[in-house]
């Protein structure tokens, strides 16, 4: 410490002007007007590595003196680096993100029902079948017969037409306490009718149509008696007879041709016996199918 403190008594500096103003940014260089620190006498320069400068009038090195303008050109270079990324990021992705498609095409909606002028000549139709029938005159029990219904239309007008229908149906019925055991014996019953038809309410979704046909109904009902009298079980005997169809049917229209038909009906036999009193009976009976209907291309 006591060398230190000699060595500063010892030293001496030349005398300089106040110090340079300076921009900043703009490295010093050392000149004339500039102490460096190697213009220190031996005694201090021994000493250098403390480096210590008095706060006023001091030795400043060259060194020191441009740290300052070093960090803030550092610091705006960051600052732009900085600033920068967000913007070519954006590029980024406006540069990356996928073209959007322009729309095309055009969506045209199609009407099935639009072609629906019940213009046609021709319609024909078939249907699940079902009948309600008592196959004798004072039976109680009735019988439920399934079965099929085809019909077909010749329309003369927009509102008329005539109808002709072929109607099967087949079952088992209840039959009368009997001697032999006979319960329930198979039955049958077919149609074949025709008369006129009527177009009534109607319009591109669906329509109501009438009609009344008259014509034979064939009955079936001894086949299943073991060669036994249809009076044991109290049915009729198997015969031709007069028969009629009242009803009508629901169309809904699927296309200009296709249509779901509904088809009921009241169903009207004259039935007799040839034993006994040998009455004649007339029966009414519901009956209702569920089908397709087909209009043919040709035009009225």
């Amino acid at each position: 410490m006591a060398a230190i403190f000699r060595s500063r008594s010892s030293f001496r500096c030349k005398p300089s002007p106040p110090p340079t103003v300076y921009k900043q940014g703009i490295q010093l260089q050392p000149t004339s007007k500039l102490l460096r620190i190697d213009s220190m006498t031996p005694s201090v320069a021994a000493h250098y590595d403390s480096r210590v400068v008095r706060p006023e009038r001091g030795l400043v090195s060259w060194i020191v003196m441009r740290l300052p303008v070093s960090l803030s050109a550092l610091a705006a270079i960051a600052a732009l680096i900085l600033s920068f990324p967000p913007c070519s990021h954006a590029q980024a992705q406006s540069q990356t993100a996928p073209p959007q498609s322009p729309v095309s095409g055009t969506y045209i909606s199609i009407d099935p029902l639009a072609n629906i002028h019940y213009d046609n000549r021709y319609d024909l139709s078939l249907g699940l079948a079902y009948d309600h029938m008592k196959a004798g005159p004072t039976l109680l029990q009735g019988s439920n017969l399934g079965g099929l219904d085809l019909s077909g239309s010749y329309w003369f007008t927009q509102h008329w037409a005539l109808e002709g229908s072929g109607r099967g149906y087949l079952g088992t019925s209840g039959a009368a306490p009997n001697a032999y055991a006979i319960n329930g014996p198979f039955v049958s019953q077919y149609f074949f009718v025709a008369g006129p038809e009527w177009l009534g309410p109607h319009n591109k979704h669906g329509a109501l149509i009438a009609h009344a046909l008259v014509g034979g109904a064939y009955g079936n009902f001894d086949t299943d008696l073991r060669g036994q009298s249809p009076s044991v079980v109290d049915f009729y005997n198997n015969q031709l007879a007069l028969g009629a169809i009242l009803g009508g049917h629901f169309d809904l229209n699927r296309s200009a041709h296709w249509v779901f038909r509904i088809t009921p009906d009241a169903v009207i036999t004259r039935y007799g016996i040839n034993y006994g009193n040998k009455v004649t009976q007339t029966d009414v009976n519901f009956a209702i199918s569920v089908g397709a209907e087909y209009r043919f291309k040709k035009k009225r």
